[in-house]
């Protein structure tokens, strides 16, 4: 399954932060740019096997 992914820079968090806006409430963050994607897709997992579970 692919989703979209949203990746920014957020001054107040200083971080990226990356949201998946297709899955409510799915986010990340990371300190880089590529530790935000390694989150988010962990986040992607996560949510798809809770909503499973559901």
């Amino acid at each position: 399954m692919k989703y979209k992914i949203i990746i920014y820079w957020s001054d107040e968090d200083n971080a990226f932060i990356a949201e998946a806006p297709e899955l409510p409430g799915c986010m990340a963050h990371g300190k880089s740019y590529e530790e935000a994607v390694k989150n988010i897709k962990d986040a992607i997992k996560l949510w798809i096997d809770t909503a499973r579970e559901c």
